[in-house]
């Protein structure tokens, strides 16, 4: 079967060109292409949050601390290829970066190389179509990638974390784009937003800083605590920062492993129990490697003995468990910085 073929269109003002190339120099774009953000564009996007002020102040941005606006944070909207639908999300996003407990001015300077994860809960999931199964992490919807992207616009147009300031040594794709929304209608448990206290029927974005999601395959167990073991070998590596600072890292289950889990009849407090238990290491393992020098660890961890386990989560509710992706044996690690960066919920509002 022959692929349909792209139409090539006719030449015409080389506008876009020029209006993107400038932008690139000002250094104001991720280095992909942006949408002009003409002031009728700019205007239609202020359309979906009309009960605001375009001028009200969001907040301020680090590391420079720009001033984000609504208007301000549709410019960077309009950029990113977003609809005005999207713009409620992208600002409960930002909102939740914002809080303290997100640590966003370290964020947007250190050498790690985590990128802000939005994870979406609740009926707007299926109203933007936001996606939950298949390819969750990937390329081909425009909700995920135009509304991941628009945050991170917002961090280098408003924050000022362009190229010379953000000092991630090495990055990840996330950094370009990193939205998802939970599969909840696979998941036999509460969804993260009614595990986090709000009402099922309330649209809500979980923000996390993450680095890039880890594969982690069992196609042979169908034990529960087999699966689990399987998990807690990915999960509690010696480098990964988790193992020494703690934090909200995130297990993304797939289908799979979650129906396992379920039919045994376990809850996600007993996964998120178990995997507490099982993801650590024995402090004589890892002093003098990774981090050692100078975490804090959780209080029953005896630093003068070497058989002292360590955990990846100071308590089992701090590991974020949702249900994400399509069929295929496999379930997603995603450590984070460590307990300097924690996870902030925020309601998305009108």
């Amino acid at each position: 079967m022959t692929a349909p073929q792209m139409p090539i269109l006719n030449d015409g003002d080389d506008a876009l060109d020029r209006i993107n190339d400038y932008f690139y120099e000002q250094g104001w774009t991720d280095g992909l292409p942006i949408v002009p953000p003409t002031a009728s564009r700019v205007e239609r996007m202020l359309a979906g949050m009309p009960a605001h002020d375009p001028d009200e102040l969001i907040g301020a941005v680090p590391p420079k601390f720009g001033h984000a606006t609504f208007r301000q944070v549709a410019v960077n909207a309009v950029m990113a290829g977003c609809r005005p639908e999207y713009l409620p999300v992208v600002v409960a996003a930002l909102r939740a970066v914002l809080e303290p407990a997100y640590g966003l001015e370290h964020r947007q300077t250190t050498t790690h190389a985590g990128a802000p994860l939005i994870i979406v809960n609740g009926p707007i999931v299926q109203r933007l179509r936001i996606n939950c199964g298949t390819g969750v992490f990937g390329p081909g919807w425009r909700a995920n990638a135009t509304i991941g992207r628009a945050l991170r616009l917002v961090l280098v147009n408003i924050g000022g974390a362009g190229p010379g300031v953000d000092a991630s040594q090495t990055g990840h794709p996330g950094k370009y784009t990193f939205c998802i929304a939970e599969y909840e209608a696979a998941n036999p448990w509460q969804p993260l937003h009614v595990e986090r206290g709000f009402r099922r029927e309330q649209d809500v974005v979980t923000v996390v800083n993450t680095e890039a999601p880890h594969s982690m395959t069992e196609n042979v167990q169908t034990d529960a605590v087999e699966i689990m073991r399987t998990f807690a070998s990915s999960m509690a590596t010696l480098g990964v920062n988790n193992l020494y600072s703690q934090g909200h890292p995130v297990l993304a289950l797939g289908l799979e492993h979650v129906q396992n889990f379920a039919v045994a009849g376990l809850s996600k407090r007993d996964v998120q129990q178990k995997l507490f238990e099982m993801a650590r290491q024995p402090w004589g393992l890892m002093k003098n490697r990774g981090k050692s020098k100078g975490p804090r660890f959780p209080e029953f961890v005896d630093k003068s003995d070497d058989t002292s386990m360590v955990p990846i989560v100071n308590a089992p509710e701090d590991l974020i468990v949702i249900v994400a992706g399509g069929a295929g044996g496999k379930s997603m690690f995603l450590p984070t910085a460590g307990g300097q960066s924690l996870s902030v919920s925020k309601l998305i509002e009108p």
